[in-house]
């Protein structure tokens, strides 16, 4: 087996997949940057890095697919929280068409 070439194949689906699940996280509600992080780890195998989340939320934001907005603390410093814009699900609903139909043929082919 070719371990290289696995690691390099698993690294350019989980970037080519990254937007996707960022939008998906977003869907529901705001969070901020630790709990954007947190929420990934916690429902799937993927560690997300602070290094690779400021990146990929600020190219969201240039998109326009997604929007900050700064909120104070009782205690601490104030979060950014993301949130997804009407762009941002518009976009998410086509991404999600186009995923289901991806997968399931994915599924076929691989029975």
């Amino acid at each position: 087996m070719n371990k290289s070439f696995i690691k390099k194949w698993e690294s350019q689906v989980k970037k080519g997949t990254l937007t996707f699940i960022a939008l998906n996280v977003l869907k529901n509600k705001e969070l901020y940057g630790y709990e954007f992080i947190e929420e990934i780890k916690e429902k799937t195998t993927i560690e997300i890095a602070e290094g690779t989340f400021y990146p990929l939320i600020n190219r969201l934001a240039k998109e326009g697919l997604v929007i900050s907005k700064w909120v104070e603390q009782e205690s601490g410093i104030p979060r950014k929280y993301y949130s997804l814009t009407k762009t941002g699900k518009q976009t998410l609903s086509e991404m999600q068409t186009y995923w289901d139909t991806l997968t399931s043929s994915i599924k076929k082919i691989t029975k």
